[in-house]
């Protein structure tokens, strides 16, 4: 029998099912509720712990500061600077809050309006939003996978809810800006201010601020060093959307739209050039606090200062570059051929520069166009330059149609170009290395050190790891050992040509000379050092012993085994390093103490407990002393000769009586060093080639180093007062000359005590070492 639909049965059967529909979805609905609350209770115990947020330690990288708190490196695979609530700024603070959870501090962890907004939005077809609070991030980035199922997005609302029940809300922010994510392996926004603005946080604009709070969206996509367009304008949006909130008024948001930023586009760069300094510090470090280095957060503080560490790099790099300016040209780095479409002209250009990286204001540039008479080029930045007149000097002979194509500068070479003022000039990148290091003559505290022209380049840091023969800079201590020998800067020494047999040398029969040939004949042993005569240092050991002279050396911190007791020890030919010279030459500077160049003053733990602390050797101490005090200031004396009269004339430019040193070239001119120093602070400059060979016939170390250790002087003694040094007890002057007053025991030179004129027989005994000759 069939129902008839005009029955009242019939009548509302369809509405009957309708509702009985209606009521199986509703109970279906119930009970998928029931069970994902019921999964969801089962779950919550299993949640993990929130130990990592209650006790939040995050990685801290190792950080190398100058003495005078300048950040100068830092090392770890996380950058970050934890930084507390209390100490966030509050711009930077509304400036997440504005765009990353604005109802923050009124939610409980879920934003259920921002969720329907966020519906609302993506079902109009717009872009997609989100709606996860800055809570569901932080428990997402701490427990979580990013994957994006229906399972991890319940552990996540589960997960924010338990954050929000243990932590205030001021916790859950604070981890949050130090935790996340911001490109170029910053974490945390105090690390960001410093490597895209290199400043502290505290210190930033309404506008640096904006562009930092956009980063954590997508951090290579509002990179501002890698797509400043695409961060200009979240940056813009976010600015916009503080000034809706009322977190900013609207001066300030007009102020802060038209700011222009200045961002570091090479965050690898620190205040101040001292990557040598930072990479010794790491190795030290890592020496004692092994892989616990890179993750305690460890602040490293150096001996350097920032105005020291600038003056030594800019005088090592005009150093070098003078001497790139004497020489030939080598032509250009490298040669491409460019297409004649401008889209694939500047992709080739873009490809190829980026082979060659800028070395500081030495820029490499890519040939448009050139003529005898003007260069076009263009540089990694974009900018066109025009090289002209003066600038084409250097590579001059290389614009010639007639030059070797290997070597010509033409369309498509690359080649290297610095600025003058406003003018563009062709230049080189050099060849040769070079090391300056400076350290005080009191504790041997490092306060300036490159160890080489660019650390990029070259790794290799030539003040701790080059060992070079030192040359005629050797050549004071061997007259210090004379000195001990009852020799006087008064002796009288033959400067005339003289041969040894091998078994003297330790090798061949040796006929040394004189650096320019010329000999002149018997000249007091002041002199003989004054004008860096060969035969005389070399008479002078052959007459108190090579021995002696090897194992005197050691006194001033050079290795036995790397200087053999040879006669040609006298013209230096064992083997230093500039940081062994300068705690050498330490030694004549501060009244015959040896104190050890140190480079960390201090390591404290991310806390600013002091886990280590330097206890230098220090002058004036008598455990320390290694050389009499009588025979530091003859040698002294000598020294200041040296520069008054000597090779190293051109030091008087300082106007200063109280510096003195030595300079140093080589055989063959394959080194050339300068050391010297003031009473307080002690330089050294080396310049040769990595793989040894000649400067040039005519390079020197008083041509080549002396003036970058002039330069560095010229501002480190800037406002260092002239300090006279007193003549020490036991030293007497007869005729304008030093002499001890009481000789070494065992020297055979009698003693000259009384009055600086002396008895007869003093005055005999006197005139018996002013006169000998050798």
């Amino acid at each position: 029998m069939t129902a008839n639909n005009n029955t009242p049965a019939g009548k509302h059967a369809p509405k009957n099912i309708l509702l009985m529909a209606l009521a199986s979805l509703v109970g279906l609905v119930l009970v998928g509720l029931l069970l994902i609350v019921f999964g969801l209770a089962l779950a919550y115990p299993n949640l993990p712990s929130l130990d990592t947020l209650t006790d939040y330690r995050p990685k801290m990288p190792l950080r190398i500061f100058s003495a005078d708190n300048v950040l100068i490196g830092e090392f770890g695979e996380e950058r970050r600077n934890l930084v507390h609530i209390k100490d966030i700024p509050d711009v930077m603070k509304k400036a997440v809050l504005a765009i990353e959870d604005d109802r923050f501090y009124e939610h409980g962890g879920l934003d259920y309006w921002g969720i329907l907004r966020a519906m609302a939005h993506n079902a109009t077809g717009g872009a997609r939003q989100g709606a996860s609070t800055i809570t569901q991030q932080v428990a997402r980035n701490f427990f979580l996978s990013s994957e994006q199922t229906f399972k991890r997005k319940a552990y996540e609302a589960l997960l924010a809810w338990k954050i929000e029940q243990n932590l205030t809300k001021d916790q859950i922010l604070e981890v949050y800006m130090n935790q996340i994510y911001l490109g170029q392996r910053a974490y945390g926004f105090s690390s960001a201010a410093q490597i895209y603005f290199g400043k502290n946080l505290k210190d930033i604009s309404i506008a640096e601020a904006a562009m930092l709070a956009g980063l954590p969206k997508a951090p290579s996509a509002y990179n501002p060093v890698v797509n400043p367009k695409r961060a200009r304008t979240r940056q813009q949006y976010i600015l916009q959307r503080m000034a809706q909130l009322g977190y900013i008024t609207p001066a300030q948001y007009e102020a802060a739209k038209k700011e222009e930023l200045k961002v570091k586009t090479d965050s690898s760069e620190f205040g101040v050039h001292a990557e040598y300094v930072a990479e010794m510090a790491r190795q030290l470090v890592y020496e004692q606090f092994k892989e616990d280095t890179y993750t305690r957060g460890l602040n490293v503080f150096t001996t350097i200062t920032k105005a020291d560490q600038d003056a030594a790099y800019l005088a090592l790099r005009k150093g070098v570059m003078d001497y790139e300016r004497r020489h030939p040209y080598r032509g250009p780095e490298a040669y491409v051929d460019l297409p004649s479409n401008k889209a694939e002209v500047d992709e080739v250009i873009e490809t190829e520069l980026a082979e060659h990286p800028d070395s500081d204001d030495i820029v490499a540039a890519m040939v448009l166009s050139a003529s005898p008479s003007k260069v076009t080029a263009v540089t990694a930045s974009g900018e066109e330059i025009a090289i002209t007149g003066a600038g084409l000097d250097m590579g001059k002979s290389w614009l010639s149609e007639k030059a070797a194509p290997n070597k010509r500068i033409r369309r498509g070479a690359v080649i290297r170009v610095t600025q003058e003022g406003k003018d563009w000039q062709i230049t080189q990148m050099p060849e040769i290395e070079s090391a300056f290091v400076a350290a005080s003559t009191e504790d041997g505290a490092i306060k300036a050190m490159v160890g080489g022209f660019d650390y990029n380049r070259n790794k290799f840091n030539h003040v701790t790891q080059a060992w070079r023969q030192p040359g005629s800079s050797f050549k004071p201590f061997i007259y210090s050992a004379s000195l001990e020998r009852g020799l006087s800067p008064a002796t009288m020494i033959n400067d005339a040509p003289i041969s040894f047999d091998a078994g003297q040398t330790g090798g061949q029969a040796w006929e040394p000379k004189n650096y320019d040939g010329k000999y002149e004949g018997p000249m007091t042993m002041r002199r003989g050092l004054t004008k860096s005569k060969n035969m005389i240092s070399i008479r002078i050991l052959h007459k108190i012993g090579a021995r002696y002279g090897q194992e005197y050396s050691t006194r001033f911190g050079f290795e036995a085994d790397k200087n053999p007791p040879y006669l040609t020890l006298a013209l230096g030919a064992g083997a230093v390093t500039p940081l062994q010279m300068a705690g050498a030459y330490a030694v004549f500077a501060n009244g015959g103490y040896k104190v050890s160049p140190y480079l960390i003053s201090k390591v404290t733990d991310a806390s600013g407990r002091v886990l280590s602390q330097a206890a230098p050797d220090r002058a004036g101490v008598e455990a320390n002393r290694v050389i009499d005090e009588r025979n530091a200031f003859l040698m002294d004396s000598m020294m200041k000769d040296v520069v008054r009269f000597g090779t190293a004339t051109k030091a008087l430019s300082l106007k200063r009586p109280d510096i003195a040193g030595k300079t140093g070239t080589t055989n063959d001119s394959v080194d050339a060093w300068f050391a010297g120093y003031q009473p307080k602070v002690v330089g050294v400059a080396w310049i040769g080639y990595d793989q040894p060979k000649n400067l040039g016939n005519r390079e020197t170390g008083g041509g080549l180093a002396l003036p970058i250790w002039i330069s560095y002087m010229q501002k480190a003694l800037k406002n260092v007062p002239v300090e006279e040094r007193v003549v020490p007890d036991g030293v007497i002057q007869v005729d304008g000359e030093y002499y001890y007053a009481e000789n070494p025991p065992g020297t055979g030179v009698q003693s000259l005590e009384g009055n600086a004129r002396g008895t007869p027989e003093q005055e005999k005994a006197r005139d018996a070492v002013k006169n000998e000759l050798f």
